[in-house]
């Protein structure tokens, strides 16, 4: 039970420090357009340098180990994103697209992609280890929405946070306006590595005499097609807010950007509840039926949001700022109740039946992980086009489709035959 409470209270941090990218976004955005989703990508391209040897330490060192230097690494991350905000704004670096490049957006830049080694680390260390103290199958996957739970409270908390705390981006507003979220992570993450310290997790990859290649888990066609998933996933994940906070932060009304900011708290105030429904159901209705469901509504929910004109408004009913937003960015939001519980789903499909490999896979997860950055990137290339922000919820779809097919089809594990104790 310690251990299970452990790995859950890391999952919320992973989300925690994770979200901080995409509204972080909204002060770099205004003066460098083009920087809008950098942080974000830093954030997330780490895990394609990390998700391996983040795999290899697990394998090597252990969980314990592994978090524990995650956790300082995270302290490390936020700590130079703050410095972003008292130092290098009068220093220049370089030029491009015409724009003289300060420092302080190098150094926050920097701070993030630490902390993208940070959350990889975690990922990795959180997943395999809460599925195996479920014991794999479908209460595995309910020990992972248990912790998804979680995570998507700490995910629904950042944005509306940073929201407040911004307000409306003006050229004034720096990182200094959100300093208090950055010094709140520091903290908890080093109160998290004097608890872990002292807790006892198990190591079950202990156990395992033979050297396991973090390769090994490739052989088995349902974690490959499962990989690719993971990678479309948290594309959708990101790319369903992020876009949606832009898209109101971009509107012609004071307080646009706390607006917005509420918008994306609701989408993962939703996967928060959604995860909290699964945790429950998870022991009896299986990860296949859930994902093929969750799938198949949120495309419906984005064909609406797309194909609904812009004239149809309503009022914003949860927040004090007088203004009309257009009623597609409601449909956009409860998405979050579908994509809830796609990470846990994805997961525990693609290692059911790995056994010794489980480990070795899990770094290979965190290393498509990349994709939160990479699809958003491209999201918000399109968003900024003529298509516009909402023709770019066209790439989301693409991608849950991807996400359906692995739920019916790919995810059927036809490796059976390979040993695995």
């Amino acid at each position: 039970m310690v251990a299970i409470i452990t790995m859950c209270f890391i999952f919320a941090m992973i989300s925690f420090v994770t979200n901080m990218g995409a509204p972080f976004g909204n002060i770099w955005g205004y003066t460098y357009e083009w920087a809008g989703m950098m942080g974000n990508m830093m954030n997330f391209a780490a895990y394609l340098f990390m998700g391996i040897p983040a795999g290899n330490m697990l394998v090597k060192y252990g969980y314990k180990k592994t978090a524990l230097i995650a956790l300082a690494v995270g302290v490390i991350g936020l700590a130079i994103q703050y410095t972003s905000s008292i130092f290098g704004a009068d220093i220049r670096t370089f030029t491009y697209e015409g724009q003289v490049i300060a420092l302080n957006l190098i150094i926050y830049l920097l701070g993030a992609f630490i902390c993208g080694f940070c959350v990889c680390m975690l990922n990795t260390v959180v997943n395999p280890m809460l599925n195996i103290l479920g014991g794999g199958g479908n209460r595995g996957n309910q020990f992972i929405q248990i912790g998804g739970t979680l995570n998507s409270l700490t995910g629904t908390l950042t944005p509306l946070l940073t929201g407040m705390l911004i307000g409306t981006v003006t050229a004034s507003t720096s990182m200094s306006d959100v300093s208090p979220l950055l010094f709140v992570g520091m903290a908890v993450f080093t109160i998290s590595f004097f608890i872990i310290a002292k807790v006892h997790i198990p190591e079950p990859q202990a156990e395992i005499k033979e050297k396991v290649s973090i390769t090994s888990p490739l052989k088995f066609r349902h974690c490959v097609l499962g990989v690719i998933a993971i990678f479309f996933y948290v594309g959708v994940e990101i790319g369903i807010p992020a876009e949606l906070n832009f898209y109101i932060s971009g509107m012609d009304f004071e307080g646009a950007a706390a607006v917005g900011g509420s918008f994306a708290a609701v989408y993962w105030l939703l996967m928060m509840c959604g995860r909290f429904i699964s945790s429950f159901i998870s022991g009896k209705v299986s990860t296949k039926v859930q994902m093929t469901a969750v799938s198949t509504i949120a495309i419906t929910l984005l064909l609406i949001a797309i194909l609904l004109p812009e004239t149809s408004t309503m009022k914003v009913p949860f927040i004090s700022v007088d203004c009309t937003i257009p009623t597609k960015c409601v449909f956009i939001a409860i998405c979050g109740l579908c994509t809830s519980i796609m990470w846990g789903g994805i997961f525990n499909l693609a290692v059911e039946g790995l056994g010794k490999y489980t480990a070795p896979a899990s770094g290979l997860f965190m290393t498509m992980v990349v994709g939160g950055g990479i699809m958003p990137l491209i999201q918000h290339a399109i968003a900024k086009s003529s298509a516009g922000a909402i023709a770019s919820y066209w790439l989301v779809i693409a991608m849950i489709a991807y996400i359906l097919f692995y739920s019916l089809i790919g995810s059927k594990n036809v490796n059976k035959d390979i040993p695995v104790d």
